[in-house]
Order: C-alpha cells, then structure tokens, then sequence
C-alpha cells in the first residue's frame, strides 16, 4: 500500500511535469508509472484472493490469479513500449521545447520514490511472481528516472535535444525487459513447467537414494501457484510392508521433498511393485 499510495501520487506529478516542461521523457517515465500503479493494484487484489481457500469448483484454490496477472501485465508493458518507441524515433532530428531543469529535477524525485518503493518491496516479493513483477516494474523505473535526469542535464548543460528521445528508447527498451521476463515465467507456470529452481534428475535421485526404495517412475513436478511446486510420482517400496508402515515411509518421503526441495504438496502413490510403465516415462 506504501509503494502504490507513493507511485500514484506520483504518477500525477511526472504527467503534469511532461506537459509542462515538454519531455517526452517524463511521459514515456510517466507511462511505465502508470502501469506500476496498475500492477500494484491489482497485484494486492490478487494476493487476497489466492489467501481464499479451495471450493469445490476451484479444488487447487486460487493461486494461479496472480499468474494471469503477471502475464496481462506483460502484455500491456509491450504496448506501452512501442507506442514510447514510435514516439521517440518521431521526435529524433527536432529540437525540443523543454525546461531543463525542471525535468531534472522532476526525474530526481521520482529516482527517490521508485527506489524507496523498491527497496520496500524487496523485502516480500521472494516467493511471489506477482511481487516479484511488481519490484521489477520499480526498479526499472528507479533506471528510468536516473535516464530522464540525464536527459534534462544533457540539455541544459550542452542543448542536446536527442538526449531526450534518446532517453525515452532506453526506458523502453527496460520496460520490454521487464514484460518479457513475465510473460517468460507466467508461461512457464501455465504450460506446468517444472519450476526454474527444481531439477527433475536431482528430485528423483533423491527418492531413488532413500532407505526402501527400490525404483521411482511417473514423477511429474509443476507449479500450482507462481511459486507453489507440486509433486506425484509413484513410489515402489522394497517389503513386505504393512499399509500402516507404506504410509508411514511416505510421510517422510514428503517431509524430505518439503525440507531439501521446499516441495510442499506431494502426491505419493506407494507400490509394492512397479507398474506398467508409460514408454515416455523413465524408471530408476
């Protein structure tokens, strides 16, 4: 609430300094700002409501709405982009009407709110795609203000106007950055991808080493959530075991997933032989 209250504010300051002083460096800043404003709104509405339990018509819960955020928002810093890109590559070759200074100085107050922003941020956006996004919005912006700064010095100091649009293609090319690391991970959640941190090998090597178990087959590990991994495999268990003791040697199997792979939810279906095997699928 502190970083949204603080970029909408403002937000309102950055477009009336652009029209005001001419910049289309404040604007294109102001641009970015205003989908930071966005992304933070909606990314607090989405938070609350992955915190709602399962029904029975959402039995995973809700823990994807923040990942069709993080890939909307995505989606609207690539047009952002390209609408300041066409803008700037119009005004290169034409001396801007700009006051100098007052796009310096409106560039270092907005360098101190997006930093500030950030660094608030930073302290809760591990283990949250949309946080996560939503840091990055700042921090790109806290570069895109100290771009703006230079823009307004380079006029004032040696009347270079091309420092300007200059400006406005770098922020943009950042904001591209940003869209695309989204849209890159919240495809990666859809399409249930084993998570960018987990390797497949090294989660079955470690089922495959534990005391009883004799081979590991069907293994799938995905996301429920941005951040949330998930885990099924079936489980072949040397024995003869009793069902209280095959379930008792899951549990700690899952404690093991929990504490060396933060695999929190685990799906174990424990066999006393193995299966048919799927040809795609590989036994150890």
């Amino acid at each position: 609430m502190f970083a949204l209250v603080a970029n909408a504010a403002f937000l309102a300051v950055e477009v009336a300094g652009g029209f005001a002083f001419g910049s289309l460096a404040l604007l294109a800043d102001a641009a970015h700002m205003a989908t930071d404003v966005v992304v933070l709104s909606v990314a607090y509405a989405a938070l609350r409501l992955t915190q709602r339990p399962p029904t029975d018509r959402h039995t995973f819960g809700f823990a994807r709405t923040e990942v069709l955020v993080a890939q909307g928002n995505g989606l609207l810093l690539f047009a952002g982009a390209v609408v300041v890109i066409i803008e700037a590559v119009r005004r290169f070759g034409s001396q801007p009407d700009l006051s100098a200074s007052g796009v310096f100085v409106v560039g270092a107050i907005g360098l101190i709110v997006n930093a500030v922003s950030a660094r608030v941020l930073y302290r809760h956006a591990h283990g949250s795609m949309n946080l996560r996004g939503a840091f990055w919005h700042l921090f790109t912006d806290a570069l895109g203000s100290i771009g703006v700064m230079v823009a307004g010095a380079g006029v004032a100091l040696f009347g270079a106007g091309w420092l300007d649009p200059a400006a406005s293609i770098v922020i943009a090319v950042l904001v591209i950055a940003a869209a695309w690391q989204l849209l890159r991970d919240a495809g990666r959640v859809l399409l249930e991808a084993v998570p960018a941190n987990l390797d497949v090998s090294a989660v079955r090597e470690a089922l495959c080493a534990e005391a009883g178990v004799e081979a590991v087959h069907h293994l799938h590990l995905w996301t429920t959530g941005s951040e949330q991994a998930a885990l099924s495999a079936h489980v072949v268990l040397g024995g003869p075991l009793s069902l209280h003791d095959a379930q008792e040697r899951a549990g700690e199997l899952k404690r093991m997933l929990a504490s060396g792979f933060g695999i929190e939810h685990a799906t174990l279906e424990v066999e006393c032989h193995a299966c048919v095997d799927d040809p795609h699928e590989h036994a150890h």
